[in-house]
C-alpha cells in the first residue's frame, strides 16, 4: 500500500500543483519558462530519481545498481529513439487531422503561446527536453520500474501509466486527451520492450518542438 501512496502523492505533486504549468493560454515568457526549468523541472526529476535511489538500494543493497542501468545513456538508447519519433508525429498529424475535420477545421489553443525571438526559442526547446525528461521519468521509468513492487503485470503497469498520463493532458480537450492515451501507451512500451529511457524522452521532447514550429508556421498570416 504505501508504493501506491507514495507515487499518488508524487503524481499529484508533480502534475497538478501550481507549478505545474500551463493550463490555459499565456503569452511566451523567456524568465518565466527559465523558472519552471529551474524551480520545477530539475527538482521534480531530481526527487523521483532520488526516490528510484533510496527504495532500490534498500532493497538489492550491493546490486541496487542493476536497476538504474536504464538511465545509463548508450546505443540502446538510439534505435527506440529512431522509431518512437516518426511514430508520434504519425499520431499527433492523425489525431489533429481527424480533429479539425470532426470540428470544422477549428484547432484548439495551446497552452503557450510560441516564442518571438531566437532566444525564446533556444529556451522554449531546452524547456521542451526538460518537461519530456520529467514526463518519462516519473510515468515509463518510475511506474513501470516499480510494477512488481506495486503487484502489477507489464500489461497492468502499462496502462496505469497510460491513464495518468492521459489524465494530465486533459486541458487540452477530448482530442488532446486521446492523442496522450495512444502516445502514452507507445511509450510505455517501448520502455518495456527496450529498456531505454534517453530514446524516448530525447523522442518526446523533440516531438513537443515540433509540434510548436508548425504552430509557429501555422499562425503566420
Amino acid at each position: 500500500m504505501a508504493v501506491y501512496i507514495e507515487a499518488l502523492i508524487l503524481y499529484v505533486v508533480l502534475f497538478f500543483s501550481g507549478a505545474a504549468a500551463g493550463t490555459s493560454l499565456e503569452e511566451f515568457s523567456i524568465p518565466a519558462e527559465i523558472i519552471k526549468i529551474v524551480l520545477y523541472c530539475i527538482p521534480s526529476i531530481a526527487l523521483i530519481y532520488l526516490l528510484l535511489y533510496n527504495h532500490y538500494k534498500y532493497l538489492f543493497s550491493r546490486n541496487w545498481m542493476d536497476e538504474f542501468q536504464v538511465i545509463k545513456p548508450g546505443k540502446k538508447d538510439i534505435l527506440p529513439g529512431l522509431i518512437t519519433l516518426p511514430c508520434l508525429l504519425i499520431t499527433g498529424f492523425f489525431i489533429s487531422t481527424i480533429s479539425s475535420l470532426v470540428s470544422g477545421g477549428t484547432a484548439e489553443q495551446a497552452a503557450i503561446q510560441t516564442p518571438s525571438s531566437a532566444a525564446g526559442w533556444i529556451i522554449l526547446c531546452i524547456s521542451c527536453i526538460f518537461a519530456a525528461y520529467l514526463e518519462e521519468s516519473f510515468f515509463r521509468f518510475y511506474l513501470l520500474s516499480k510494477r512488481q513492487e506495486m503487484n502489477l503485470t507489464g500489461p497492468s503497469a502499462l496502462f496505469l501509466s497510460t491513464v495518468l498520463f492521459s489524465i494530465c493532458h486533459i486541458y487540452e480537450g477530448p482530442w488532446g486527451f486521446m492523442n496522450a492515451a495512444i502516445a502514452g501507451l507507445f511509450l510505455g512500451f517501448m520502455f518495456l520492450r527496450y529498456n531505454s529511457l534517453h530514446g524516448i524522452a530525447i523522442a518526446h521532447g523533440l516531438y513537443n518542438i515540433i509540434a510548436f514550429v508548425i504552430l509557429a508556421a501555422a499562425s503566420v498570416p
